[in-house]
């Protein structure tokens, strides 16, 4: 074993660089939908052994820098490859900046990884507590990379535990971003088995963690027994239109028809069409028009609700009144009333940059690049988080397409919602992990918040989730179709909805403790015995 572990501590140039990049890339295996999380225990100790190498020093700072970013640049391309998918829908258009999306993206998220290795490498040593300075390091970055620039925390390193239906119970105490320094340390934990000494306390810890998180779940879900559920039924229709129909006004008639034919499906012998369904949801940017200034759709709307339901559709929304200039358009949920009367609406507060508006818009436009939704001018942000409240008084909080991958910052918590309500497009990604990640992410929400979910997505994945993530109606991805069933209620807040910053911050506190002091008891057997020939 320890001729290719020297070989890796030795690599220089750009050979260390690939390394780092292979093992950034495997890593990105443990995302959903392969979900394979046990790579990590032989991707995260290659990442340590790599800085293992460097020399001391500034010299050996930047060194880390550099393998940080061959790692986050594997793991991005690696995770985040289909967003090129995207490129496609509106035609030959922005083909040609497909290349440019798919190693552009990675490339500046790159940074933060390297970013959180050099900062390691500050707290480094021979010894185990050198996994705490990874985890303390890679940890804040991943926290800075859902912050900086709008945030994309998209593929936290915490998922890979999160989306186990047992350890990902966790995030109702610690919520992803506690996982992730969990999973990093973990994961980096035999690393010291190659130090050439015999303590093996680290890997047996990080073995203990993972069964204490799982025994966690198991009795979580164990004293949670079925969801109590409230009156209140709900069908999602999941319309799986191309996206590229969806842009098109002259396809609004056939759009129209089709979600009103889907909507109206018998669910089950003896429930004919929409009987007994109080909520109907559509997804997000249902039509290729503005429903609110489309009178026809909505009097079909209202022809179609039962008396006392509503419906919950996805729309373009654009600001009325007079004046000069542009008039903001909104990306926005719309509730509509059984006589087709929009009674409520909530506009997307977060929006996704390059998608629905670009920095120094007026700038990029006037050389003639747009975001990928092609609006002049880009979408507007809407107000602040804030919910929509149904007829009978249920309380939803919404989210927006990716709102909905934040940890915090999306939702109103000085009113905290009866239910999460998630409409998505997830079609400008196809058959491709992209929209496996998204719904892993959603349901990381559930389970932080203690609140059930509504999830509507225009190709998938669909779904009616639980308090603690679990599926009570489903459509898979790429299929048409709709599913019932009624809403799960919430349970209290959990801990990480009520001291989830607190207790990150005791978190980090702790892993900082650990890397700059050392832990006693895993380092009374490798203090000097490293396998590093440079530190």
């Amino acid at each position: 074993m320890r001729f290719p572990i020297h070989r890796l501590l030795l690599l220089e140039g750009w050979r260390r660089f690939a390394a780092a990049f292979a093992a950034g890339a495997v890593s990105a295996l443990a995302m959903p939908p392969l979900d394979l999380w046990p790579v990590l225990f032989v991707t995260f100790p290659v990442l340590v052994l790599l800085i293992d190498g460097t020399p001391g020093g500034r010299r050996g700072i930047k060194a880390a820098a550099a393998i940080g970013f061959g790692f986050g640049f594997g793991y991005f391309l690696g995770g985040l490859w289909w967003i090129g998918a995207a490129f496609f829908v509106p035609g030959d258009t922005y083909q040609w900046m497909m290349p440019f999306a798919v190693l552009g993206l990675p490339l500046f998220l790159a940074p933060f990884p390297a970013f959180g290795c050099a900062l390691a490498r500050v707290m480094w040593s021979g010894r185990a507590s050198r996994i705490f300075a990874l985890a303390f390091g890679l940890g804040l970055s991943e926290w800075l990379r859902g912050r900086i620039l709008t945030g994309f925390p998209w593929n936290e390193i915490g998922y890979s535990l999160g989306n186990n239906a047992l350890m990902g119970q966790a995030g109702s105490v610690i919520g992803v971003e506690g996982l992730t320094l969990v999973a990093i340390a973990v994961f980096a934990a035999p690393a010291v088995l190659a130090d050439g000494t015999r303590n093996y306390r680290p890997v047996i810890a990080a073995g203990l963690v993972l069964v204490a998180l799982a025994a966690f779940g198991a009795a979580r879900l164990s004293l949670a027994g079925p969801p109590a559920m409230t009156d209140v039924r709900v069908r999602i229709m999941q319309p799986n239109i191309a996206q590229d129909d969806k842009f098109r006004p002259s396809a609004k008639d056939e759009i129209m028809a089709r979600y009103l034919a889907l909507s109206n499906r018998t669910a089950a012998p003896g429930r004919e069409g929409l009987a007994d369904v109080d909520v109907l949801v559509w997804p997000e940017s249902a039509f290729p028009f503005f429903l609110a200034r489309t009178p026809d759709a909505l009097a079909q709307i209202g022809a179609l609700l039962p008396e006392g339901a509503v419906l919950l559709t996805g729309a373009a929304r654009i600001e009325d009144g007079q004046g000069p200039g542009r008039r903001p358009v909104y990306n926005s949920i719309q509730m509509l009333g059984d006589d087709g009367s929009i009674i409520g609406t909530y506009d997307k507060v977060h929006l996704v940059p390059g998608g629905e508006f670009l920095p120094f818009q007026s700038t990029l436009e006037a050389l003639g690049i747009r975001q990928l939704t092609r609006l002049p001018g880009g979408f507007t942000a809407g107000d602040g988080p804030r919910n929509l409240t149904l007829p009978n008084g249920l309380k939803l909080g919404p989210l927006i397409c990716y709102e909905a991958i934040f940890p915090s910052g999306t939702l109103d918590t000085a009113d905290r919602p009866d239910v999460l309500l998630n409409v998505t497009n997830d079609g400008w990604f196809g058959l491709t992990p992209g929209p496996y990640q998204h719904l892993a992410q959603a349901r990381m929400r559930a389970i932080e918040q203690g609140l059930p979910m509504i999830r509507a997505a225009n190709t998938g994945v669909s779904a009616i989730l639980d308090p603690w993530g679990r599926v009570h109606g489903i459509i898979p991805l790429g299929n048409e179709g709709i599913t019932d069933a009624e809403i799960p209620e919430k349970i209290g807040s959990t801990p990480y909805a009520r001291f989830g910053f607190l207790t990150l911050v005791l978190f980090y506190i702790a892993t900082l403790v650990g890397a700059v002091r050392g832990l006693r008891l895993f380092d009374k057997y490798s203090s000097g015995n490293s396998l590093s020939p440079r530190l």
